[in-house]
Formats: structure tokens, sequence, C-alpha cells
């Protein structure tokens, strides 16, 4: 039988479908009651903290494999080591990393290779997975301003990012649950490298409405993260990241996600025609 952790969060709801449509046994991980009412039918649900060790020992009970993603939160590291000890050393797990934590010693993917560390010394058959920035971030973190003023803001200059759908994350991760990549590594980029300009620009095209990507100073986007209400830590974490794609990391792809996939990789384009009325201001 298949857990899925953070079976409610953006990758992990989109590893659970995926689960589904290939008909395995599974268990869906969640934080609350309220949160597992939620879950598809015919999933079976458990209810744990990643907090609580004793919690996941239950939920781990009758689990061959498992996916680990955790919130990127400082206890990051704290918490998805919890999750590896109590699965013992026999559990497979497949962990949702971050790319760049093979070699970018700041921000999120710093976490993240320190729980690589503890995944690989505690002896479980394992594969990690370093995806490159979701395109659903796209709809999450642009469609409001762009309905507001149809513009987004931020200090990304001409860095190029490889955007990666969510859904073909899922469907690498699920292979690696089956066993099918134990002892692997993978940076999973999308298709190809884009500008936020170049994002601009394919939100217009399929959107049908004016969208432009406005460049601001690094001190100018802080302040207005921090307006926003965001704690510090999350502010800094953020803008370390986006470093690693200004410093020129993160923008080309590279066939890996095409050769597990056996097809292409979703394209950002089909991914915003899907959701094409999510940037459009709503009438009235």
């Amino acid at each position: 039988m298949l857990l899925v952790t953070g079976a409610s969060g953006t990758v992990g709801s989109a590893v659970l479908a995926e689960v589904i449509r290939a008909g395995v046994p599974h268990r869906a991980l969640f934080r609350s009651e309220q949160d597992a009412a939620k879950a598809p039918a015919g999933t079976e649900v458990a209810i744990a903290d990643f907090a609580d060790p004793l919690s996941l020992k239950r939920a781990f009970a009758g689990i061959d494999s498992l996916f680990l993603v955790c919130s990127p939160i400082p206890q990051l590291v704290e918490l998805e080591s919890n999750v590896i000890e109590a699965a013992g050393d026999r559990r497979r797990i497949v962990l949702n990393s971050a790319l760049g934590a093979g070699d970018y010693p700041k921000s999120f993917p710093s976490w993240h290779r320190r729980v690589e560390d503890r995944l690989r010394a505690a002896g479980n058959p394992y594969c990690i997975l370093r995806p490159n920035s979701f395109m659903q971030n796209v709809l999450a973190f642009y469609a409001p301003s762009i309905r507001a003023e149809g513009a987004f803001y931020s200090a990304l200059g001409e860095a190029k990012i490889c955007y990666v759908d969510v859904r073909d994350i899922a469907a690498v991760a699920v292979q690696a649950l089956r066993g099918l990549h134990d002892g692997e590594t993978y940076e999973l980029h999308g298709p190809e490298g884009l500008s936020c300009a170049e994002v601009a620009a394919k939100i217009e095209k399929n959107a049908g409405i004016p969208a432009r990507y406005v460049d601001i100073p690094e001190e100018a986007q802080r302040q207005a993260m921090l307006a926003q209400g965001m704690p510090e830590w999350q502010v800094t974490a953020l803008l370390e990241l986006q470093e690693y794609y200004t410093g020129g990391k993160g923008g080309e792809p590279d066939g890996t996600l095409e050769r597990l996939l056996g097809r292409a990789p979703r394209a950002l384009d089909a991914l915003l025609q899907e959701h094409a009325a999510e940037f459009r201001r709503a009438k009235g």
C-alpha cells in the first residue's frame, strides 16, 4: 500500500490523484479531520502530524512506500526527519525536494539538502525528486495582480525558469513509489526556459487580456512582501531562492522529465489555456 503525505497540498494532491488513476491501493495523510473529510471517494485516510512521531507510526501501519512532502517552513528539516525516522529503514520513501538542493547553500534548497542527506543515511529504498518552480505558481502568484492591474511584479530581470506542471511531477512520483527509480535523484524541469516577460506574453495570448511583467528592485520587492504580511524569514528565503535563478540556473531543460514520462512534459501554454479565466477580471 502507498501513502501520500501532504494530500491537501499542491504537490500531494496531484500525487494522490495520480495514485488513484493508477488504481493502486493507497492511503492519504492529513493533519486534521476537516482536511480528511475532503479526501476523494475510495481513499483510505489517516490523521497525523509530522511533529508527533507516534501519530506517524500509526499512520504508517501496513504501508510499503510513502511520498514525503512538507510545506516550506523553517521546521522542514525537523519535521521531515521525523517522518523518515518513523518510517523505519524498510519502507520506500519518495522525497519531494527542491531544485538547487545539490549545490545551492541558501534558502529552501539548503533545507531540503539536509533532509536528502538524512534520507540517504537512513538505509531506506528511496528516490529524490528536485522539481523546478511549479507552473501552478504562475496562477497562484501572478493571476491576482493581473486581474487587478494587468501586470505582475518581481525582481527576476531576464532570468529564465523551466516551470514544471505538478501533474508531471506526480506521474514520476508514482513511478518511484512503485519501485521504478530506487536510489535515483532527479532534477525535474519543464519543457522550456521562460523569462517573466515571456510568461506575461503567454498569459496575454492564452487568456486574451493585456498582461505585462514589471521588473522592480529587489528591495522594493522585499518591502512589498513584508507589507502583505509575510514573515521576514519567508521573504528572505524567497528572495534568496530568486537569486538562484538570476544567477543563471534553472533555465535550461535537460530532457530528464521527458525520458521518465515517455512523452513531452506539459507546456505552460496548455495550463494557461486551461485556467485562462483566472486571469480575467470579473465582470459586473
